[in-house]
Order: structure tokens, then sequence, then C-alpha cells
């Protein structure tokens, strides 16, 4: 059986990243998601990034007030992150994901 609460469970992670055009902040977030996803959660992850500047819509039906903004949607519970990512020990104890 899965436990959610480490990072070691079997169940695909499943994140949207919001970023804005190709800002430096934006760039570094989708690098520092990438590095993080293919260290720690190697082949178990699925990573939709979207350009809030092509895709409005989805901003607003996911209330993105900041850029870049990352959303865990599974496994439950959500998670939200904003920023480039950049501190990994903070991003992994927000995503308990284990190091």
């Amino acid at each position: 059986m899965d436990d959610p609460s480490d990072g070691t469970s079997t169940t695909q992670h499943k994140f949207m990243l919001f970023v804005s055009g190709m800002s430096v902040k934006s760039g570094h977030a989708i690098e520092n998601l990438r590095k993080i996803c293919d260290k720690y959660l190697t082949d178990n992850y699925e990573l939709e990034i979207i350009d809030i500047s092509r895709d409005t819509e989805q901003a607003v039906i996911h209330q993105i007030v900041a850029i870049p903004t990352l959303i865990r949607t599974d496994p439950a519970p959500h998670r939200i992150i904003l920023g480039d990512l950049s501190d990994r020990e903070k991003v992994l104890r927000i995503l308990n994901i284990s190091e």
C-alpha cells in the first residue's frame, strides 16, 4: 500500500508549473523543478508547464496571482509553492519528498 506521507510512494506525482513567458524567474523555476524531479522522483512524475501569457484561462481557473507558481495536484494533499524553487530543501519539505 502506498504511503503518500513519504517520498518513496509509487503514486505518480503530478505538477502544474505556472510561468509567464520565458522570464528569468520562470526559466529558473522550470530548471530547478526538473532537477529536483529527475533526482528524487525519477520516472515517477508528470509536469505540465502553463504559460499564463498564452493561457490566461488556466491562471483564472487556478487563481494564480504570482509567477512562477507550482501546484502539486497528486498525491494529495495539494501543495502550492511560489518562486523560482531555488531552495531545494524547502521545496522537498513542502512537497514531502525524502532526500
